[in-house]
């Protein structure tokens, strides 16, 4: 199909106008990655943008000296991996069951899970009740209050809902059981959408600070983006020095380290392994997202 010239002006006029807006939006990021790889003397300077001006890589140093850095970073990477795993495992579970026209009181079930989408008890109500089952300063406090999404329910829903009846009634005819069908033949069958809620709870995993600020107390059990706020909150040199002696003194000998470019550091070790996810779930995501936006 041939277009006009004024198909050809927009087309390109789009073209140029999503290529401005990527670049504002990928900005950012790029010079926070060129800061933590600058001197931070020479970038207090002003002028550091698209590239490192005096490259180094004491800030990383700095920051790996830190031991409870590594071990944010382990407690985010098995609170990730184990909460995603457990989230769509349990999330799947109940969209299957949600499926199935034969359930009792489904539309009433929809209705209550619906209205907590809108509505929630509150903060201190909600601090009360994981007090009250013994899960402050635990790793599962990471997890479990999380494990369920609604949202993600409903898509995994509408793709069970679209699957062929004959699948499971061929299945039935063979004697398989409906825990069978679930594991043997849905689930199988279910790699898009799975993948692509996996992607999502796994971000939200990652990012998530705030669970970690109000149920934690304990420096060992923090995850590495409540580190991270932590860090960017009070003086960097007073937390690194108050767990590491070698960096402190470092840092007090050495004065081309400062706080803005250990910051931008640490951000980029919370922020790049989450990132490096999307390149191998990328094909599942593109399925994932069109599910449930057609209608036949």
């Amino acid at each position: 199909m041939r277009l006009s010239l004024g198909d050809k002006i927009m087309q390109r006029t789009i073209y140029i106008l999503l290529t401005l807006l990527a670049l504002l939006m990928l900005y950012p990021f790029w010079n926070a990655l060129v800061i933590s790889f600058n001197l931070g003397s020479d970038t207090a300077l002003g002028g550091v943008t698209l590239l490192p001006r005096a490259f180094t890589l004491e800030n990383y140093y700095i920051v790996f000296q830190d031991h409870r850095l590594l071990n944010s970073f382990l407690i985010t990477i098995l609170r990730t991996l184990g909460g995603t795993a457990l989230s769509v495992f349990f999330t799947a579970l109940l969209a299957y069951g949600m499926s199935k026209k034969t359930l009792l009181f489904r539309k009433q079930y929809m209705v209550f899970f619906m209205i907590t989408m809108f509505f929630s008890g509150g903060l201190i109500p909600s601090y009360l009740l994981v007090r009250s089952l013994g899960m402050l300063d635990t790793f599962w406090v990471l997890i479990i209050p999380g494990i369920i999404s609604v949202w993600n329910m409903i898509v995994i829903r509408t793709f069970f809902n679209a699957l062929p009846e004959g699948l499971e009634e061929s299945a039935k005819i063979d004697g398989c059981s409906n825990y069978g069908i679930f594991f043997r033949i849905v689930i199988p069958v279910s790699g898009p959408v799975l993948a692509t809620i996996a992607l999502f709870t796994a971000v939200g995993y990652w990012n998530d600070w705030f669970t970690g600020a109000i149920y934690i107390t304990k420096d060992e059990l923090l995850p590495i983006q409540t580190l991270l706020r932590q860090v960017m909150n009070s003086n960097i040199m007073t937390q690194i020095g108050s767990s590491n002696a070698i960096a402190l003194d470092h840092m007090n000998r050495n004065r081309t380290i400062t706080t803005k470019s250990l910051t931008m550091a640490t951000m980029m070790i919370a922020t790049i392994p989450i990132i490096l996810t999307y390149p191998f779930l990328q094909k599942y995501f593109v399925k994932g997202v069109m599910i449930g936006s057609l209608k036949e």
